[in-house]
């Protein structure tokens, strides 16, 4: 039998390169791993043409519609993360790409992440950091967080985890989401409010729900002026969920105290951005699950995801219509 063509397009940052775990995947595909991002989208289409599947692993690639129409071939996609917002998700399924995410298994390391943001920004480290480098030992006052009021915008794994950090050292916790759960509120002990109710009563806002069309600029320069100009805005979602010029303008004429950031409108962050010219930023470069870890349960789960696929048993499809469509059947790969 062939054995499938795996291709993964741009591990750029390195990724699933890093794990000791990819060797697993050559046992049952041919792997074709690249270390660089393509230059163009030609050179993309031409390196991934011969895959019959794609791992994803940076999530640094668009898949739009004349993409994914090139590549006739093509049956799977695996994400290496829970977000598919690179994906045009309408036209994989009309093509029969069956399309895994990975939810959950790194909600414990990003929510880690959103919370050390949240103190780094609440307790000015990098600019007290910059401060001290530059000669100056500075005065000015930070935020404590204990007592004070965490609203957390999303509710799923990662969410529930930030919630949960919230309130082990000592918040009070509050969330909004598309999709309110009330058991889960009862077992972690949280209120839902209304988008704008949290906004206006938060002290930090951390931000963990995925982008969509309903969700993109959620935070727009009217909902960033209901915030407190004494709060706290973390985002380990993805960056168009938040106006980011919007932010920034906030943030230099002091309208809000910090923002804590590891997701970005556009990814690398340009240089020229205003956020860096803000003194109350802390920033990653969208590093949230990169620990090693982070890298291995990512790793393991797309192995896991394109294994099942190729045993004829998809999970974690979140395109679980494309099943109406004409596939051909793993097996004969």
């Amino acid at each position: 039998m062939t054995r499938p063509v795996v291709v993964i397009p741009a591990d750029f940052p390195p990724l699933v390169s890093r794990s000791p775990l990819l060797p697993q995947l050559e046992q049952f595909a041919e792997v074709r791993l690249h270390l660089d991002r393509p230059q163009s989208p030609a050179a993309q289409i031409q390196r991934m043409q011969d895959a019959d599947i794609l791992l994803n692993s940076r999530g640094s690639l668009s898949f739009p519609e004349h993409v994914l129409q090139a590549l006739p071939r093509l049956k799977m996609i695996a994400v290496c993360g829970i977000g598919y917002d690179s994906i045009h998700l309408p036209t994989a399924t009309r093509q029969g790409i069956v399309v895994c995410n990975i939810p959950g298994r790194t909600a414990p390391i990003v929510a880690e992440h959103a919370l050390a943001l949240l103190l780094a920004a609440s307790r000015r480290t990098s600019w007290m950091t910059a401060e001290l480098r530059s000669g100056r030992w500075p005065g000015d006052l930070s935020l404590s967080l204990a007592g004070q009021r965490l609203g957390v915008i999303g509710t799923g794994h990662i969410g529930c985890e930030m919630l949960r950090l919230g309130k082990a050292i000592g918040m009070q916790t509050v969330a909004w989401s598309l999709h309110p759960d009330p058991a889960k509120a009862a077992l972690l002990g949280f209120e839902y409010l209304s988008l704008e109710e949290l906004l206006r009563t938060s002290d930090a806002v951390s931000l963990h729900t995925r982008l969509s069309d309903q969700t993109r600029h959620l935070l727009n320069a009217d909902r960033l002026a209901l915030m407190k100009p004494a709060a706290v805005l973390v985002n380990t979602a993805r960056g168009a969920v938040v106006d980011t010029l919007a932010l920034a303008d906030a943030l230099q004429n002091r309208r809000l105290f910090a923002a804590g950031l590891d997701v970005y409108e556009h990814e690398p962050l340009p240089a020229t951005h205003p956020l860096l010219a803000c003194e109350q930023v802390v920033l990653t470069p969208h590093s949230a699950d990169m620990t090693q870890a982070g890298v291995d349960l990512l790793t393991q789960g797309c192995i896991d995801n394109i294994a099942a696929f190729l045993q004829g048993q998809p999970r974690n499809v979140v395109n679980p219509e494309v099943r109406s469509f004409p596939q051909t059947p793993p097996h004969t790969l």
